[in-house]
């Protein structure tokens, strides 16, 4: 850990911009933000032969470190928390699991205050308002259907800090709460779904935005029956959330993704839980046994996937390396366009003046040599 560097000039690397990469650039930080011109006393930093990216920002995560968003003590969030940064998530919404309703708002009411503290950027409701046909790892006996009412309670629980439901918006109730939570700002995010194809264009229509885990938990692509993955892949209005570790999806699927709906229309999220960053063992998820076996969280009853042990550095450098994809294309998957959803965009999500001073370096291989958030340097490189 270092301090802030007040006033700093990085300079020489490849720098991406929202216009594309600038070969020598540079990244001048005065406090916490990005500035237009450096202090005449600036120091400077070379970083010639490594990337200067936007720091990443992740709209769907459980947790890491050993430690739970779902369950954990504030001081166990706060691990969570940490862990991520130190692998390049400057921005982070902390996303729930099917419970019980009042154990959601207890959970809302915790994490609300790190939002406001400025330790995460929102709550993400996964559950319980999902289909016990995709529950995956949720417990079907604490599904319920998405009553706006309910919706409503955990939005008040949250205290404004409410940022995104995923709902199977096929359910009783369903479009009803899509046109709540519109009408409130909040996205709601269509998964752990068995919608049918015309079921899922009537909620977008209804003001859905975002796909949670586009292909997981939710029917297969089929030639007679498109179901879901069709019409959220081919509406400009949708968001398509990808996990890029190698289990959650074939890099075929990926390459589908990108293709149809553009990078524009990507945000690589992790889905995270507590082993991420930290290791294989035994865990909880919500009340489900979990166990991690080299790197891969299986539920310990029926297998079911249970989220990842995702990065975002990793899922970086997956997607560069052996998917291929443009790095710009990767910049805006996994920092602007999220940002966007989350409506922070004007502070954070790219590297422009004016915005904090959140940033990730990697090296010419794109692994993860340093990590700057609002000035501070989380991880400084050393370049030796």
């Amino acid at each position: 850990m270092a301090g802030r560097a007040d006033s700093t000039v990085l300079a020489g690397a490849r720098v991406v911009l929202p216009t594309g990469t600038v070969e020598n650039g540079r990244v001048i930080v005065e406090g916490t933000r990005i500035a237009g011109s450096p202090h005449e006393d600036a120091r400077t930093v070379d970083l010639t032969g490594h990337w200067v990216v936007p720091g990443f920002v992740d709209m769907h995560n459980h947790g890491g470190g050993g430690a739970s968003f779902t369950s954990g003590t504030v001081d166990e969030v706060l691990t969570g928390v940490r862990t991520h940064r130190e692998h390049g998530t400057t921005t982070l919404v902390a996303s729930t699991v099917t419970g019980e309703m009042d154990f959601l708002a207890q959970r809302a009411g915790i994490l609300s205050e790190l939002v406001e503290q400025g330790d995460l950027a929102g709550i993400h409701f996964e559950g319980p308002f999902i289909s016990p046909c995709r529950k995956g790892a949720h417990s079907e006996k604490l599904l319920r259907h998405p009553d706006p009412a309910e919706v409503r309670k955990l939005m008040d629980a949250a205290r404004g800090t409410a940022k995104m439901f995923t709902l199977a918006t096929e359910l009783p109730g369903g479009i009803e709460s899509v046109r709540l939570l519109a009408e409130h700002g909040v996205i709601a995010a269509i998964g752990h779904t068995d919608a049918t194809y015309e079921q899922t264009v009537e909620a977008i229509d209804a003001g859905a935005t975002v796909a949670t885990h586009l292909f997981n938990a939710m029917p297969a692509l089929a030639h007679r029956e498109p179901g879901p993955i069709a019409a959220l892949l081919e509406d400009e209005r949708i968001t398509v959330e990808l996990i890029n570790d190698g289990t959650h999806l074939h890099p075929a699927a990926l390459e589908l993704a990108y293709h149809h709906a553009g990078a524009a229309r990507v945000a690589l999220i992790t889905d995270a839980m507590d082993a991420a960053g930290f290791g294989d063992g035994q865990y909880q998820l919500g009340p489900l046994a979990v166990e991690v076996k080299d790197g891969v969280a299986r539920l310990v009853e029926g297998g079911s996937i249970a989220g990842s042990t995702l990065t975002l550095d990793t899922a970086f450098r997956r997607a560069v390396t052996l998917d291929r994809i443009p790095v710009d294309d990767v910049v805006q998957s996994i920092s602007a366009n999220p940002a966007r959803l989350l409506g922070v965009y004007d502070k954070v999500g790219s590297l422009e003046p004016g915005k904090d001073a959140d940033l990730v370096v990697l090296d010419a291989d794109f692994a993860l040599k340093g990590v700057m958030r609002k000035g501070d340097w989380v991880i400084e490189p050393h370049l030796g």
